[in-house]
């Protein structure tokens, strides 16, 4: 039978402060985290530390940022080695204290979409410069708590969806590293099968200099600008009297916001769209953060935080890459103090780029065709899985639904 509980009755906030008796701590902030996962750890030596960084952790903790709620920036902490990591004090340190409360059936509670907007909702009612959940307002809520095999069922069924999800991250992520490497491999460092099938730079194909790129290229290869070879266009929001979550319209992405892993979430509509994008086309982030892709799965309407472009020869294989590689120019000159919070459309229009041989484009686009094909569908997989999951977690929570044993 089940019983509800508060929150303060399932989990303590805690707040203990780290010895600092370590030469170099691995720091979390509140961007180090995403929808459950630690996605960057900051090594940092104690003179570096920020002032806000304070908080020692445990495994089965759950890190959740007092900061818009719904922004998703919680993680739940599932390694034993946590005595040289130190988090922020902007985020909550929440600690299983009820033996008869399964800690991850609490967590899918907690992180849940419903959950996030109700306190979303609540921080957003809070007077202060900006949305904040502290852990009091977080206390009161109440928890439905069925049996704790009943918790255990239901927390291993999500749990089991949740790995299935980040295998084919970790799938996507090894095709994706491989057609970049090859991207650099060929184009980069242009060592491309020449007509023997031997890499050509490296075995003396003949390279010339090129005024435009300031550079040696290949012989026959051309500089081209990006505007050259792809037809882009620059997102503009219409109207925010239009937007709406019921369908009303076309698909609306905002920015990179909506981003998923390879295809972005529909959360609304507009009945007035202004610039459209394609099924298929390439969704670029123009501001920051500047160069995060996603591949439109429909037709939409897109805002001005993002670009839509496609190749004018059918190459958008290779269009896709030239991108990721003008992402890691983007990052290193933010590593070297210029920063890109946006690119302008002659910015876009105007980066430039070496040009090779249509065969040479073909070859490329054969062999990455396949990795993008396995990309795409386990991307279509995981889509469905996390709608699934999603689905379930609030019929699970309340009781209309039930696992047996």
């Amino acid at each position: 039978m089940s019983k509800y509980l508060r929150i303060d009755e399932i989990v303590e906030s805690i707040s203990k402060t780290h010895k600092f008796d370590i030469d170099i701590l691995k720091f979390l902030n509140t961007s180090d985290i995403y929808s459950g996962k630690i996605i960057n750890i900051n090594y940092l030596p104690l003179s570096q530390l920020k002032g806000q960084a304070k908080k020692t952790i445990k495994k089965n903790d759950i890190l959740f940022s007092e900061i818009r709620p719904q922004n998703k920036r919680f993680a739940y902490v599932d390694f034993d080695e946590t005595y040289d990591f130190v988090v922020s004090t902007k985020l909550m340190v929440l600690r299983n204290i009820n033996p008869l409360v399964d800690n991850k059936y609490f967590y899918y509670f907690l992180t849940n979409d419903h959950m996030l907007s109700v306190l979303q909702t609540r921080a957003e009612n809070r007077i202060c410069s900006f949305p904040q959940i502290t852990f009091d307002l977080l206390s009161d809520y109440k928890v439905r708590v069925p049996d704790i095999n009943e918790q255990k069922r239901i927390s291993s069924l999500l749990s089991s969806l949740d790995k299935k999800i980040e295998l084919n991250n970790q799938i996507n992520a090894e095709l994706e590293s491989m057609a970049k490497t090859l991207y650099d491999y060929w184009f980069v460092q242009f060592d491309f099968p020449d007509e023997n099938g031997k890499p050509y730079k490296s075995s003396g194909g003949k390279m010339v200099y090129n005024s435009v790129l300031k550079r040696e290229i290949p012989e026959g290869w051309q500089d081209k600008k990006l505007s050259d070879i792809a037809n882009i266009t620059m997102g503009q929001s219409p109207n925010g009297g239009s937007y709406n979550e019921n369908g009303d319209g076309v698909i609306f992405f905002q920015g990179s916001t909506d981003f998923g892993w390879l295809f972005p979430s529909i959360r609304q509509f507009t009945n007035q769209p202004i610039r459209l994008a394609k099924k298929g086309d390439i969704l670029l982030s123009v501001r920051a953060p500047v160069g995060d892709m996603n591949i439109a799965n429909n037709d939409c309407c897109i805002g001005r935080g993002l670009a839509a472009m496609n190749s004018k020869e059918s190459f958008d294989v290779f269009l896709f890459y030239v991108m990721k590689y003008f992402k890691t120019i983007f990052e290193r000159r933010n590593s070297e103090g210029t920063t890109f919070g946006s690119i302008t459309k002659n910015d876009l229009r105007s980066l430039q780029l070496s040009y090779p041989s249509p065969s040479i484009l073909k070859k490329y686009e054969a062999i990455v065709s396949n990795y993008n094909k396995m990309i795409f569908e386990k991307s279509l997989e995981t889509e469905k899985l996390t709608k699934l999951r999603d689905f379930l977690i609030p019929m699970l929570m309340n009781g209309q639904v039930t696992i047996k044993e």
